[in-house]
């Protein structure tokens, strides 16, 4: 991607957001991102939502133009995540979820998902603590998935597709921006070019 300048007075963050947490900050009882530690400035909105199980890398910015321009555009991005999931994934299983598999999304309507890369992983060394970790004795499997769509529930309705519970949904990185180190409500501020670059999309769209 060719380098180029941006002026603007925008912020640009990521954050971990935990599970049980909404990804919005008004309109809820719930924990929501205004429970977190940290003084955002007006105007910040949540892209790409998570939902409220589900937890990692979440981007939080005041430009509107964002969704639009990774979600929205001809270009589809890639979306890496880990799973755990209840019981052991076979070989079939498995190749069942890289080469499509039919999941209901909106409205009742079957939708078969497009090829994608997964693959079994270890449980990663630096893991933080999460749900279902007093089952770790109990068989399992850790999934790392990458997928460029986007529907509702998808990765959690593709796992169940092919019998297996969803236990644990954690996304780790948008193209090359990376949930990193970053532990469960932790925020960082990215650089407005590195955000643009790392994202592989262009302000000038």
């Amino acid at each position: 991607m060719p380098s180029f300048a941006i002026m603007s007075d925008h912020r640009y963050y990521i954050i971990y957001k935990p599970c049980n947490m909404l990804s919005q900050f008004i309109g809820t009882e719930s924990t929501s991102l205004a429970d977190l530690d940290f003084d955002f400035p007006e105007g910040i909105h949540a892209i790409g939502r998570l939902d409220e199980l589900s937890e990692g890398l979440l981007i939080l910015t005041t430009n509107k133009k964002v969704t639009r321009l990774l979600f929205q555009g001809p270009v589809p991005h890639r979306r890496t995540y880990l799973v755990r999931v209840k019981n052991k994934v076979s070989p079939e299983r498995l190749e069942k979820l890289r080469s499509g598999i039919p999941i209901i999304i909106k409205d009742g309507v079957e939708y078969t998902t497009g090829a994608c890369d997964v693959h079994i992983v270890e449980k990663p060394q630096n893991l933080a603590p999460g749900r279902y970790d007093d089952l770790d004795h109990l068989p399992h499997t850790w999934l790392q998935l990458s997928l460029t769509e986007g529907k509702y529930h998808q990765v959690r309705k593709m796992v169940a597709a092919v019998h297996h519970k969803c236990q644990r949904l954690i996304r780790t990185s948008i193209e090359d921006l990376e949930l990193g180190d970053l532990k469960p409500g932790e925020v960082k501020e990215i650089e407005e070019e590195a955000f643009f670059s790392l994202l592989k999309i262009s302000p000038e769209q």
